[in-house]
């Protein structure tokens, strides 16, 4: 059941084993398989030699040791026959008068592979050659219970019915080495990585193991399931404390607790890896490495319930994929950021021997961000703050809290202000053009974004400066602009950033400012209702609240994120945003915007084709020169039919998990 949208769920375990016990500990293995089950886990990985236990010793040269190994394989492999897992397990395995540390991938009563070690430590408190030797790369076939199995570094456990799901292992060690096999075993195709270790503990290890795992996921754009052996292991010298570890891609998903026996679950997203890999032009086709390592490809199917649907997600997806959600992160990335978009600035600003910027102060929120960048970037290249021209327009929507604002907001920063009230040139227009003034259509509003954009557009030539862009990435995805309006400047500093993290830069400049006035007013445009105040104020306070017509922003940003980063299909979009917002929206609102993300992301993007430059800040962006290369007719069928479909049978109403 947890299969559907390419989710996987993965799983580490580490049984409370004794040393020299095989029975007992295959005892264990089944109890722990039993756990995992239940959870609903469909690869599951145990530690390093866990069936003897990693501190035997020399008693890894003892006979009755190895048959025993044997035996309870054989009972683990019997205990697979009625659960629909690929588990891993490691042993001892004698092969022609040599000993291998290997892991036995089963499934079905069967044993579908031996994957030996090929890295031995034998250094500090490790003495593995002592008594195994490297494993083979290239597989060769071993008897077992009258059937070949192939032995071998290289071998990949290939879904035949999930077939983004590639399975391969490497054992402990391996990971630790300059080139690990995983690395040949991603480029052959794994997209899952699995790891039976036994890494004893030392005052620091975590830290690096943990950076170590997460680090080796990144570069394979794979998954990564850590077993590590824990209590019971550990024996005179050695502790062991049982760190487990579940990552992907860089992330750590799920982490046990040390010094704590556990079984650890998470789902893994093989549609996201494949995507990408997919993405990623430098990440290699996998068929000419599996033909270079002769790899040995072993089928196995997974099965997939009708209750697929109504699956939680195991795993924490976050509602806000554009706002680190720890404080200490955020606060860094907000500042590298600023830093960003500065910079770029800076560099226009010099390449054109601009000593002047423009800019249209709204009050609002986006406005306010770019002149806290144009601030920077001056101070950078030492030029008189004054010589930011900040240009206030005010119209029929504008309210006094924005007005007082955008004017204390440029005192404040120490840039000149200007005002120009544009209600009379925009009602001699209307009267130009035959519109009448108390019809508050699309016109009315357009035609007042239009003149303020020619009021700057001119007053830049006056001073030989910069028109500086206010848009942002999320106002730009979904074509919230005046084409020819808002939408034009001469460098758009925000075009890249979404709105949700707009607030948080805006949030953090106020509190780190050190300036008490500066701050107080930042913070009142931080409770400003969001609004291009193009129709009138009622009772003084704005009318028109951008969320209420094209829908909230935190919905509209988690859905750009996937729909650009990843190119998730519309009902995987919509089972995540189900968990990330489970209690805060219903399916019925997330399905609303979402269709409307689609069919305004589809229909405006003539609006992107023509974007001024800006600087890209983060993974996701819309630039037509970098990004988004997307063609202005496309249509949007594809993706509202499914919404649809999705609509006509309300699907998913299954809730998510947000662990950690």
């Amino acid at each position: 059941m947890h299969m559907k949208d390419g989710l996987i769920r993965a799983a580490a375990a580490t049984p409370k084993i004794r040393v020299a016990d095989p029975q007992f500990n295959g005892e264990r293995v089944i109890e722990l398989m039993e756990e995992g089950y239940k959870q609903g886990a469909k690869l599951m990985v145990f530690p390093e030699l866990c069936l003897t236990a990693y501190t035997c010793g020399d008693l890894f040269l003892q006979r009755p040791l190895l048959e025993k190994a044997r035996e309870a394989l054989k009972q683990v492999a019997n205990a697979t026959r009625d659960k629909d897992m690929l588990v891993f397990v490691g042993l001892p395995w004698d092969r022609d008068g040599k000993l291998y540390n290997v892991s036995a991938a089963l499934k079905d009563g069967r044993l579908l592979g031996l994957v030996p070690k090929k890295n031995l430590p034998n250094y500090s408190e490790f003495y593995e050659a002592r008594h195994f030797s490297p494993g083979n790369e290239k597989p060769v076939m071993e008897a077992w219970e009258g059937e070949l199995v192939p032995m071998g570094t290289n071998l990949l456990f290939c879904c035949e019915n999930m077939p983004e799901l590639k399975v391969a292992a490497e054992i402990c060690e391996d990971v630790w080495v300059p080139c690990p096999p995983s690395i040949s075993h991603a480029m052959a195709g794994a997209t899952v990585i699995a790891n039976c270790s036994a890494s004893d503990e030392t005052t620091g290890k975590d830290a690096y193991r943990r950076s170590l795992i997460c680090g080796q996921s990144a570069r394979l754009v794979c998954g990564y399931i850590y077993a590590n052996a824990g209590e019971g292991e550990s024996t005179q010298d050695l502790v062991f404390g049982g760190q487990n570890i579940l990552a992907e891609n860089g992330t750590c998903l799920m982490e046990s607790r040390r010094f704590s026996n556990e079984c650890i679950c998470a789902d893994m997203d093989l549609e996201r890896i494949t995507a990408e890999r997919r993405r990623m032009t430098t990440f290699p086709a996998a068929d000419p490495y599996q033909e270079k390592g002769g790899y040995v490809t072993v089928p196995f199917e997974l099965e997939r319930g009708a209750k697929e649907a109504e699956g939680s997600i195991l795993r924490y997806v976050d509602a806000a994929p554009f706002v680190p959600a720890d404080p200490v992160q955020r606060e860094r990335r907000c500042e590298e950021i600023l830093s960003i978009q500065a910079m770029g600035l800076k560099k226009r600003l010099e390449h054109t021997g601009c000593k002047n910027a423009v800019i249209g102060l709204s009050g609002g929120l986006d406005s306010t961000l770019a002149l806290l960048v144009t601030v920077r970037a001056f101070d950078l290249l030492n030029l008189p703050r004054e010589q930011i021209h900040c240009i206030t327009m005010p119209c029929f929507g504008t309210t006094d809290r924005t007005y007082t604002n955008a004017c204390v907001m440029a005192k404040k920063v120490g840039a000149s202000l200007k005002e120009i009230n544009i209600r009379k040139s925009v009602t001699s227009h209307f009267e130009d053009i035959g519109q009448d003034v108390n019809c508050h259509d699309v016109t009315y509003e357009n035609g007042q974004a239009r003149e303020r954009t020619q009021i700057l557009m001119d007053i830049s030539n006056q001073v030989g400066g910069l028109v500086i862009g206010t848009g942002d990435m999320s106002e730009l995805a979904l074509g919230w602009a005046t084409y020819n309006g808002d939408h034009m400047s001469m460098y758009g500093v925000n075009a890249s950033v979404p709105k949700t993290l707009v607030r948080h830069l805006v949030r953090y400049y106020a509190d780190t400012c050190g300036e008490k006035e500066l701050s107080d007013v930042l913070l009142d445009v931080l409770d400003t209702p969001v609004s291009p105040e193009l129709l009138p104020p009622e009772d003084g306070k704005i009318s028109q609240k951008t969320e209420d017509l094209v829908g909230p922003y935190e919905l509209h940003d988690f859905y750009m994120y996937y729909v650009l980063r990843f190119g998730f299909r519309p009902g995987k979009i919509y089972r995540l945003a189900l968990c990330a917002f489970e209690g805060q929206y219903d399916r019925e609102t997330i399905l609303k915007w979402l269709t409307t993300f689609y069919r305004r992301f589809f229909s405006q993007q003539f609006k992107r084709s023509c974007l001024p430059d800006g600087p890209k800040v983060g993974s996701v962006a819309v630039s037509p020169r970098g990004d988004l290369r997307m063609p202005s007719d496309a249509v949007s069928r594809l993706w509202l039919d499914e919404l649809k479909e999705l609509e006509l049978s309300g699907t998913g109403n299954g809730k998510g998990a947000r662990a950690k």
